[in-house]
């Protein structure tokens, strides 16, 4: 069963037009169950017009600030940032399940790191838990934060990342780039591309001396900043980055649509979930493992649904499936048997799947 504490939303306030911060009250007897490293997240659920709604939203502190804030900028068709955003507000009880996440490396005192972040919109949220926690806990290390919004005043926790750049002078270098509005640099103007990031390799980045680069927000800017750091000679291990969503690409449509032709037919599904096992049989209308079983009433955990945030991990322990998409599982957690259930489509008469494995 998919463990969630009702918390109550402690303070709400607008960060900029479309975007809220929102942040709970944690009584003394659930903290140690939302102790959190930076650049975790939160899944937060609500019966939304009698639908159970859930999303994962990065944590914008810092563990050391003891407290539990989260950021949600309003999408358009998005019900719960739409409800967040226009309903939400203290006092509110909302159900929340316990931080996860590996979107972070541990805190590291023994040496000077230097670390560069890119974020594009809200994908600042874990990156500034991330900065602030390693500005704060490592006294020798330095940050360059790059930073993509439409407009100035699109910029989510302006003020804060400003305070900073005061507080970590010489530490702490902060590059914004918009692309609704004219900047008197011309690099700083429009999204990043293979030659701003040339240049940024060339001039403004020691790439020899980063230690580890963080990277949130777009599929297609990710894999672009990815791409051009490596090619700058940043090794592949050093870059770390999580996706809003997945999927978008002409690869991942290609590989999904192959993984499809290989579904079995009338699989035969177990779902083993602490001492309870739940069968069923997969119906037509499902591609995926965890679609069909919140079909036939299943009680299990999810969020994204995208393939990222790995809420929904589990273990096959009898039969084969093939993914979808994986940008959450590592290699070594597929090996051991791994699957994240909202992506996995059995190939195979019976499949058998243990979420406390």
């Amino acid at each position: 069963m998919a463990d969630f504490h009702k918390l109550v939303v402690k303070d709400v306030y607008k960060e900029t037009k479309d975007t809220v911060a929102v942040t709970f009250d944690v009584p003394e007897s659930l903290q140690s169950n939302f102790q959190f490293t930076q650049g975790q997240y939160l899944t937060l659920k609500k019966d939304i017009n009698d639908e159970d709604v859930r999303r994962s939203y990065s944590l914008c502190s810092s563990p050391i600030e003891n407290k539990w804030q989260v950021a949600i900028k309003k999408i358009k068709g998005g019900k719960f940032s739409t409800y967040a955003n226009e309903k939400l507000k203290a006092g509110d009880v909302l159900e929340v399940a316990a931080p996860d996440g590996k979107f972070f490396v541990e805190v590291d005192v023994t040496k000077p790191k230097n670390y560069i972040v890119f974020a594009a919109g809200s994908g600042i949220t874990p990156i500034l838990s991330i900065i602030k926690t390693h500005l704060a806990l490592e006294p020798e290390a330095t940050v360059q934060l790059f930073y993509l919004n439409r407009k100035v005043k699109s910029i989510i926790f302006k003020e804060q990342i400003e305070g900073l750049k005061n507080k970590f002078l010489g530490r702490f270098e902060v590059f914004y780039f918009l692309t609704k509005e004219q900047r008197g640099i011309p690099l700083l103007n429009g999204r990043f591309t293979s030659e701003k990031l040339q240049e940024l390799t060339s001039k403004v980045i020691d790439v020899k001396s980063v230690d580890e680069c963080f990277i949130c927000g777009p599929e297609e800017m990710i894999f672009l900043i990815k791409d051009e750091l490596m090619e700058a000679g940043l090794e592949k291990e050093k870059i770390h980055f999580e996706l809003f969503n997945a999927g978008g690409s002409e690869a991942d449509k290609k590989h999904v649509a192959e993984v499809l032709e290989q579904q079995a037919e009338h699989t035969e599904v177990t779902i083993i979930d602490g001492d309870k096992e739940f069968h069923f049989e997969m119906e037509p209308d499902y591609d995926n493992i965890l679609d069909a079983a919140l079909a036939n009433d299943a009680d299990l955990p999810f969020a994204c649904k995208g393939g990222v945030c790995c809420t929904c991990k589990a273990k096959v322990v009898e039969g084969e499936v093939e993914m979808k998409l994986n940008y959450g599982l590592e290699p070594y957690e597929i090996d051991a048997g791994y699957v994240l259930t909202c992506q996995a489509v059995p190939t195979t008469d019976k499949v058998v799947v243990d979420f406390d494995a």
